[in-house]
């Protein structure tokens, strides 16, 4: 069961998690929880390139562009991650999620379970 979120402040931390009024979230894209979703580089601390730090700055930045959009909803999956954040879709006005735009832009790739995306590969 899918339920809408109001949030007085939202932003990105980092291509695939949000913070809505302070309760950290991971975004999914068009997937369904644990089956697929959207991934995207590590942010400072944890990257393991310079190549993964840089694409993780310009996920995160196109993330908060288009969370500053009109018409952006939030909708709860009902489901948490294994760090206990809620899984949540971001739909923008147009009807597509932003994971999914992410995606498709070239910020993110599609997260499926037991495949670990390699950034600092150059096939990546």
């Amino acid at each position: 069961m899918k339920t809408l979120l109001v949030c007085a402040t939202l932003m990105a931390i980092d291509g695939d998690s949000i913070r809505c009024d302070g309760v950290n979230m991971r975004i999914l894209g068009d997937g369904a929880p644990f089956e697929h979703g959207v991934d995207t580089p590590e942010t400072a601390h944890r990257a393991k390139c310079r190549a993964e730090r840089m694409m993780a700055d310009l996920a995160t930045r196109r993330l908060n562009e288009l969370l500053a959009g009109e018409g952006v909803t939030v909708e709860d999956s009902g489901v948490i991650d294994d760090l206990k954040r809620p899984l949540v879709t971001v739909r923008l006005a147009n009807g597509r999620t932003a994971g999914q735009t992410l995606i498709d832009e070239g910020y993110a790739l599609r997260w499926e379970p037991n495949k670990k995306i390699d950034w600092c590969a150059p096939d990546t």
